[in-house]
């Protein structure tokens, strides 16, 4: 997180993203231009081939990896989940890109004004997170750090700090580039231009003190190797594409960079990030004969600011008691002569900060992770993304809550989430997002199908889809892909676009697809949930600003169209919805910053285009049931009626369950707590039992069978 200069963008720019191509480099939301002529890339870009098939290595340990931009994006946009990570006992290794020096001045109220000093601002932030990193695993702030030198490819060299207490290792690793270098290089130029090249900042009292350059592929080439050396089995990365945002007096400019809402240094770093774990991956595989096992998790930004805030008070404590430890104190005796911490950030500043970006946890890229099912045999089957490939994971036997060994099934690189759905057949299809591109030179996404070729056989090739935006800057916005089967043989892709409405692609019977439509609506959240009701209508619903918006038929093998619903307030996230006990559809969230999650229901009107009313149903059990993220719900057959059972995380991050049909319930927890990375999926196996399915932090998914759907 920093402070970036304001630039100017028209309304219709940034809703189109039309803007003259002067406009795009300069205030786009991922690059710049040096001044000089483009050129061609050095050298090919080395990326995971989509057909690639290889197996998956299987160590068995478990480690983060964290690429930020600046110091303090991981506390701000990356926690709660960082820290519970790190208090399971995983091991963290946080790399900062830039030295975040600014302007160079550690000030506030009260202090004497002094000449800036970007080297010893820097060393500070450093200390601030050497702080807040010890605080993370129980240590006292002020503990000693091993500090050293790490060598990385291209001759460039970066500044290490490590601790640990024998449970628990946390290493820094300062890359230390100067956010603006010589000729005003900054990050965006350096993605943007091959020739582009900046030079590291020796921040004060560090043991590198030597001052590196680096170009595009330096830095490419840094991070692969970073992560080549310690194997990551989950990667945090900030947001690649940041959506558009219309600025105005409800949305002032702020720290936005460009048309869209994130910062300049953010974008580039997460793109930097992405091509990096693409090009580790193709070349461990082409090494090693094994494709790396690692799931990634991509966190937005600045966009915190922009909509309403999804945690609970609770929560919001613990990430800024982190916070708090980096900004630290001018009066405090941390032994770094250059500051103790990022004074502006220190106190109850950031709880004050009108900007509230400590206030969310927001995925660039939500959904289950991974889906799960059960196969003809009774065998749970779990569909994800490993090493930025398609994976399929197969229960060893029916209940036994062991897995095979994955099976990749190709298409990367992708994001980290698939859709899936079984069509009227029995056939199974996979939706993913595919970096179609990730480069200087070309940067586009597309939706990709995976199809079986008969139900339980073998699966074609992966398909492209294409993208419901033409241009590809706007391409890069759409969202992640929803589906739904419907008993006619169609299935109903959806995803969110560039304009922040709905774009759909129907497969017909006879596996033909139509164009790509807009159902229109403005201004949803990505993370939409998609059921079917008892009379087997699609329903669509997103997280608005305002409500919860709604799309739907009016008959079985009619249109999806646009039906706000009345009734539903402001939400905090992304809404679950199945079918309640009397048949009504019942949709679940959290309100902005709320521990509980409520219940509406409404009855689907079935045509006629009349505005349908949601009420709240009282009385659920649910007012237990404290916590924060995505929540789950699905309709299972219970006690001789049909209930809903909602999945979520506890506020300490880990998994609960709870009958939302029955008063008298208390959320169940599995013994020893389990920790999920993304959002779980939830399912009744061949024995009628519930369970939740999720990957863990090494990268393996875990079954929690939770027992009957309901009591028991």
């Amino acid at each position: 997180m920093n402070i970036s200069p304001r630039w100017a963008i028209s309304r219709r720019a940034a809703l189109t993203g039309v803007a003259a191509t002067t406009l795009v480099t300069a205030v786009g939301c991922s690059g710049g231009d040096s001044g000089k002529n483009r050129q061609p890339a050095p050298r090919p870009t080395r990326a995971v081939d989509p057909r690639a098939t290889q197996l998956f290595d299987d160590r068995k340990h478990a480690l983060l990896l964290q690429i930020m931009a600046h110091p303090d994006d991981d506390l701000y946009f990356m926690n709660p989940d960082a820290e519970n990570i790190a208090r399971a006992g995983v091991p963290v290794v946080s790399v900062y890109v830039t030295a975040g020096e600014a302007v160079g001045r550690n000030w506030i109220e009260g202090m004497p004004k002094t000449k800036p000093d970007k080297a010893a601002y820097a060393s500070a932030r450093h200390q601030g997170l050497r702080q807040a990193y010890a605080e993370m695993i129980g240590m006292d702030k002020f503990s000693a750090w091993k500090k050293s030198v790490m060598d990385l490819p291209g001759g460039v060299k970066a500044e290490t700090n490590e601790l640990g207490d024998g449970k628990h290792t946390v290493r820094l690793i300062f890359l230390n580039i100067a956010m603006q270098s010589a000729n005003n290089v900054r990050i965006p130029h350096l993605w943007e231009d091959p020739r582009a090249a900046m030079q590291s900042l020796v921040s004060t009292g560090s043991p590198c003190t030597t001052t590196s350059t680096y170009r595009h592929n330096t830095l490419v080439d840094a991070l692969a190797a970073i992560m080549d050396r310690f194997r990551p089995t989950v990667i945090h990365t900030l947001d690649p594409d940041p959506d558009y945002q219309v600025h105005d007096a409800t949305h002032p400019k702020d720290n936005d960079y460009g048309a869209c809402s994130d910062h300049r240094d953010h974008t580039p770093t997460a793109l930097f990030s992405w091509k990096a774990m693409s090009q580790w991956a193709a070349d461990a595989t082409k090494r090693d004969g094994r494709a790396p096992r690692f799931t990634t998790t991509a966190f937005r930004g600045y966009y915190n600011q922009r909509w309403p805030h999804n945690l609970p008070q609770d929560v919001v404590d613990t990430k800024h008691r982190l916070v708090q430890a980096y900004g630290g104190d001018p009066s405090w005796d941390c032994s770094n002569a250059a500051g103790c911490g990022d004074y502006g950030q220190g106190g109850d500043r950031p709880l004050k900060n009108r900007k509230g970006w400590i206030r969310s946890t927001h995925y660039r890229y939500p959904g289950a992770m991974p889906v799960a099912d059960t196969d003809k045999a009774g065998r749970l089957e779990a569909y994800g993304v490993l090493g930025a490939q398609a994976v399929r994971w197969v229960e060893s036997s029916p209940g036994s809550g062991r897995w095979g060994a994955p099976q990749n099934l190709g298409g990367g690189p992708l994001a980290p989430a698939l859709a899936s759905v079984k069509d009227a057949a029995g056939r199974r299809l996979l939706f993913a997002l595919r970096f179609s591109a990730l480069d200087s030179r070309a940067n586009t996404r597309e939706i990709a199908v995976l199809e079986q070729r008969e139900p339980g056989g073998a699966f074609k090739a992966w398909t492209g889809l294409g993208n419901p935006e033409r241009k590809p800057d706007r391409g890069r916005r759409v969202g992640m892909p929803a589906a739904v089967a419907t008993p006619d043989g169609r299935v109903h892709l959806f995803v969110r676009n560039a304009g922040k409405g709905v774009s759909s692609r129907v497969r017909e019977a006879d596996g033909r697809w139509g164009k790509w439509q807009s159902l229109h609506g403005q201004e949803i959240q990505d993370g939409l949930t998609v059921v079917l009701d008892r009379d087997k209508r699609v329903h669509v619903f997103g997280a608005g600003r305002d409500t919860v918006h709604h799309w739907a038929q009016d008959t079985p093998s009619g249109p999806v169209r646009h039906q706000p619903l009345t009734g539903l307030p402001q939400p905090g996230d992304q809404p679950a919805a199945a079918v309640g006990p009397d048949g009504g559809l019942n949709v679940v969230y959290r309100t902005p910053a709320a521990r509980e999650p409520v219940v509406y229901r409404f009855v689907p009107s079935g045509g006629g285009g009349q505005q349908v009313a949601a009420e709240q149903v009282s009385g659920t059990g649910l007012e237990n049931f404290a916590g924060y993220g995505p929540i789950v719900a699905r309709s299972v057959a219970a006690r001789g009626k049909d209930t809903v059972m909602v999945l979520g995380r506890a506020v300490s991050g880990e998994i609960q369950l709870q009958d939302a049909a029955d008063p008298g319930s208390e959320p169940r927890r599995a013994t020893g707590g389990l920790l999920p990375v993304g959002t779980p999926s939830l399912l009744t196996d061949a024995g009628q039992q519930l369970c939740a399915v999720a990957l863990g932090p090494d990268a393996t998914p875990w079954v929690w069978r939770a027992g009957p759907a309901a009591g028991g």
